[in-house]
Parts: structure tokens; sequence; C-alpha cells
């Protein structure tokens, strides 16, 4: 009797056991969405990938918008020279959302006329502290920067230059990112002047290291370049008084006043949607539009 009792049991806790997953099998499994490409008809990766020597043994991709109308024309076109390409025109490659350049000029194509090329480096992923740093820092490491600023000004710029239709002058070619890549944007601008004559440093991370303040006292008075400071009031609790002190320190040392703007958005926070937000106000002072 014992045996036919456990028996009935064994068979019930069975049944129980198919049925939960018959009842697993049948459930609607989530969807995973995809996220999609949003980059335009007019961006693309070069074929060429640059491994930078020195830097680290990264094959860094190059991507590259040209204006809607270049097939078409046979004129020049400013350069903009930007980092983290991952984020500036996919949203499928982005970190955390892209800031649409290649839509922002695109629309300022329809509106206006005016055109540029845009020449973005993709970041080495874990690498990308050691890249755009040009000083170490006791906690984070990172200072090889000026090696990655010379491999933009000494060969990728040679090479677009050579390859595509470009004003390739100082004044015709600006350096843009933001945060580390706006600290490599501030520090490649004021070390190659004569290449870079237009400087967008947007949330700029200053705190990264003391010797900035050296470097911009030895290479600060420029009479020619342009800078565009970005911050926004809820990035932490230094990032305004450093950008404001950057500023002012520049124009004691004879950056002419009129050719730093320094714009502070007291809601701004540290994110790829505010950047985006206010790129095209960045190069409208660059660029004079």
């Amino acid at each position: 009797m014992k045996t036919t009792i456990f028996i009935l049991i064994c068979l019930f806790f069975i049944a129980i056991s198919c049925k939960n997953k018959v009842d697993k099998k049948q459930e609607p499994q989530p969807k995973v969405e995809e996220i999609k490409s949003t980059k335009a008809a007019n961006v693309s990766i070069l074929k060429k990938e640059f491994v930078i020597e020195g830097l680290n043994d990264i094959s860094h991709k190059v991507w590259l918008y040209l204006p809607p109308n270049y097939n078409e024309s046979t004129e020049d076109y400013e350069v903009i020279y930007m980092h983290d390409a991952q984020n500036l025109f996919d949203e499928k490659t982005s970190f955390v959302g892209e800031w649409a350049v290649d839509e922002t000029l695109n629309d300022l194509y329809k509106k206006t006329g005016k055109s540029f090329i845009v020449v973005g480096v993709e970041n080495g992923g874990e690498k990308r502290i050691e890249e755009y740093t040009p000083w170490k820092n006791e906690k984070y490491g990172g200072g090889k920067g000026a090696i990655y600023v010379d491999f933009l000004a000494n060969t990728l710029k040679p090479y677009i230059d050579t390859n595509y239709r470009t004003k390739s002058a100082p004044e015709n070619t600006a350096i843009v990112g933001s945060s580390l890549g706006g600290l490599i944007s501030f520090y490649g601008g004021l070390k190659k002047p004569k290449v870079f004559g237009k400087i967008g440093a947007l949330s700029t991370s200053f705190w990264f290291s003391n010797k900035v303040n050296d470097f911009a006292k030895e290479n600060g008075n420029q009479k020619n370049s342009k800078i565009y400071f970005l911050v926004g009031g809820k990035e932490g609790d230094n990032m305004v008084p450093d950008t404001k002190n950057m500023a002012n320190l520049l124009v004691g040392l004879g950056f002419p006043k009129e050719n730093i703007r320094t714009k502070i958005v007291p809601e701004g926070k540290h994110t790829e949607s505010f950047w985006k937000a206010e790129f095209l106000e960045t190069i409208t002072f660059l660029f004079n539009l």
C-alpha cells in the first residue's frame, strides 16, 4: 500500500513538472528590439584604419561626413575634426545617445547652403583615457594625448586633405570634443595653432591635471585662434569655475577676448544630449555662421 501511494505521489509531481515546462514554452518571450542605424546616407566609415604608433595597438576607425552636395560640386570645404566617433552620428554605435551631427549639418545645409566635412575618430574603448589626456592622473593614469594629437595633425589631416576637397588652413579647421574629448581639443588647438585654428571645448575635464594651467600659460597667447567653451551647471562642483578660470587666464595672457565665448547652461548635464543640443551653436561661433 505504501509503495502504491509513493508511486502515485511521484506521478503527481512528474505531471506538475511537465505542465510547468509546457506552460513555460507557451509563454511569449520578450522581444529584444535591435537598435537601428540612424546615420545619414552621407556618413561613411573609411576603409583605411589607423594604428597610431606609440599610442596603442588598436586599429582606429575613422568616420567621415561629407556635405550633401559634395559629389555635385567642385568647391572645397572647411573641416571639423572630432573624437568619440561612435557617438557622433549613429544611435546604434553610441554609448548613451548620439550627437546627431549629420542631421544637424544636413538641416543647416538645407536652410543656409553652408556645408562642412566632419572627420570623427573612434576612441580606443578602455584606452580612451590614455588617448585624450596629455598628462597623467595619479588615480586614472593616462598621459598619451600628445601622441594622439600628433597623429591628427601629422597623419590624419594630411590624408584627408589629400583625398578630399578641403580648405586646409587653420582658420578653416576646427577640433571639437566633449569631456576628455574637450580636454584633448583644448590641448590640440593650443599646441597646434597652425593646424587647428578653432577649438570647441565642451564640458572640458580641466580637473584631470593641474598641469593644464601651466600648459595654458605657455601656449595660450594665440592671436588668431578661436575657442568656444561650454559647460553645464549640473556637471559637477568644479566644472563651471574651472571653465571660467581658464577663459579668464587666456584673456589675461593676451588671447583676444572677442575670440573666446564661454556659455554656461544652468541645467546642462554631462550627457550626449546636452552636447547634441549645443553643437550647432558651437560651430556657429567658431565659423561665424
